[in-house]
C-alpha cells in the first residue's frame, strides 16, 4: 500500500520545502520531492499545511489519566493519548520502585515493544537516584546500583531497556555505567547532586544524557558550574529539556538551545494528568496534585512530571522562545532519535526513513498523524 502526502510544506530539522510530497510504501518513506506528483494507491491533500516527521519522545510516564507504571490497559490507554498528539514513537520511563515491581514492567514493555514497533522500549528513571535530589521518587525506593540489582535490571527488559537516569556520585555509579553502556542502554545522569567534575567523568565513562536539565540537580553557579554546563561543554551529550513554561524558564532554555544546537531533545516527562484535567493523581505511588496544568507532590511545591505534550513543547518552542521551524522541529524528532541511536531511521522526512509524519494546521495544532505508514485515529 503506498500513500501520497502533497501540498504541504515539508519540515525537518535540515529546512523547509514548500509544495512538497512524501510517498509512504508500507512502514517506510519511500520517495520525498516537490512539484510533480508519482502515482499512489492513496493520496492526500494537505492545502499547504506543515508536515513534519513523527515525534519521538524519550521520555514519558503516562497520560490521559493513565499511568504507565500501571501497565496492562493503563499503559496502552497513555500511549493512544500521546499518539493523538503526534507521538509516534515512545520510550516508557518507570519511577522508582521496588526492584520486583521495575523488573515485572520491563518484562512488559519488551513484550509490547515486540508486538508494536511505536514502542521503543523503557527508561529507567530510578532507582539509583540521590536522595536529596528525588523529585517526585518515593526515597524508600532509591537504592545504590549494586551489581545484582543493574545485571537484573538489565536481563528482564531483554534487550529493550533504551536509557536509564543515576546519580554518578553513587557508590557504584562507574561500574553500573560500565555495565549499563555494554549491554547498548544509554545512560543518562541525573537526579543528582554531582558537580562538574563528577558529572564530566560520567560523560567520559559513556553517559551521553543529561535528565531533564536544570531539574533535580544542582544549577549553574559562577563558581560551581555544575552538570548542565559539563553537558553543555561536552558534544556526545544530548540535553533532555522539559518546555512546558513551570520546568524551566524559556530565557533559560533559549540559552540552552544557543549552546548546545542539535543536542537539545524536547521530552514531556508527562504523568498521568497530561491530555487530561486537573486533579489528583498518582505518580508511581506518590500522590499528585494538578492545579493549571501544574503537575506537584500532594502539599509540596515539588514538580511531579509535567502535563504536557510533544505539540505543545514544539509550539512553545517557536511562539514563546523563538526558534525557527526546523530547529524546533528537529528537537522533537532528529534529537532524540540520535540520542537513543535511531538517527539513521527515526527523525527525518527522508527516503528509507520510518512513514511517520504528523500535520500541523495554521495555529501549530495536530490536524492528522501517520506512524509506520498507517493514519492514526
Amino acid at each position: 500500500m503506498t500513500v501520497l502526502l502533497h501540498s504541504a510544506l515539508l519540515t525537518d530539522e535540515r529546512a523547509e520545502t514548500p509544495d512538497g510530497w512524501v510517498l509512504f510504501d508500507g512502514d517506510r518513506i519511500a520517495a520525498v520531492g516537490a512539484g510533480e506528483l508519482p502515482d499512489a494507491d492513496e493520496t492526500v491533500d494537505l492545502a499547504g499545511a506543515r508536515l513534519v516527521p513523527g515525534f519521538v519522545d524519550i521520555h514519558g510516564h503516562g497520560g490521559g489519566g493513565h499511568a504507565f507504571d500501571d501497565g496492562g490497559e493503563e499503559l496502552h490507554a497513555a500511549l493512544a493519548v500521546h499518539r493523538a498528539h503526534g507521538t509516534t514513537r515512545s520510550v516508557i520511563s518507570l519511577v522508582a520502585n521496588p526492584l520486583a515491581s521495575l523488573r515485572q514492567n520491563l518484562v512488559e514493555i519488551a513484550a509490547l515493544a515486540a508486538s508494536d514497533p511505536l514502542v521503543l522500549g523503557s527508561h529507567l528513571e530510578g532507582p539509583f537516584l540521590a536522595p536529596g535530589k528525588r523529585g517526585a521518587h518515593h526515597a524508600e525506593y532509591l537504592r545504590e546500583p549494586d551489581p545484582i540489582a543493574v545485571d537484573e535490571l538489565i536481563g528482564a527488559a531483554a534487550g529493550t531497556l533504551r536509557q536509564v537516569t543515576l546519580a554518578p556520585e553513587l557508590p557504584g555509579a562507574a561500574a553500573a555505567i560500565d555495565a549499563f553502556v555494554a549491554a547498548g542502554v544509554r545512560v543518562a545522569v541525573g537526579h543528582t547532586e554531582a558537580d562538574f567534575e563528577t558529572a564530566a567523568r560520567a560523560f567520559d565513562r559513556g553517559a551521553t544524557l543529561l535528565t531533564h536539565a536544570f531539574n533535580a540537580m544542582n544549577g549553574i553557579h559562577h563558581r560551581a558550574p555544575g552538570p548542565v554546563v559539563a553537558a553543555l561543554s561536552d558534544p556526545r551529550v544530548t540535553l533532555e529539556l522539559v518546555l512546558d513554561g513551570h520546568h524551566v524558564d524559556e530565557r533559560v532554555a533559549a540559552l540552552a538551545l544557543d549552546e548546545a544546537p542539535g543536542r537539545v531533545a524536547l521530552i514531556t516527562d508527562a504523568m498521568a494528568a497530561a491530555g487530561s484535567a486537573d486533579g489528583h493523581y498518582r505518580l508511581g505511588s506518590l500522590n499528585v496534585t494538578v492545579r493549571d496544568g501544574l503537575a506537584v507532590l500532594s502539599g509540596t511545591q515539588t514538580i511531579a512530571g509535567s502535563t504536557l505534550t510533544l505539540d505543545a513543547a514544539l509550539r512553545r518552542a517557536v511562539e514563546v522562545v523563538g526558534l525557527d521551524w526546523p530547529d524546533a522541529v528537529g528537537a522533537v524528532t532528529a534529537v532524540p532519535a540520535r540520542a537513543l541511536g535511531y538517527g539513521d531511521r527515526l527523525g527525518l522526512l527522508e527516503p528509507g526513513y520510518a512513514a511517520d509524519a504528523v500535520v500541523l494546521d495554521a495555529d501549530g495544532g495536530v490536524a492528522a498523524v501517520w506512524a509506520a505508514g498507517g493514519r492514526i485515529g
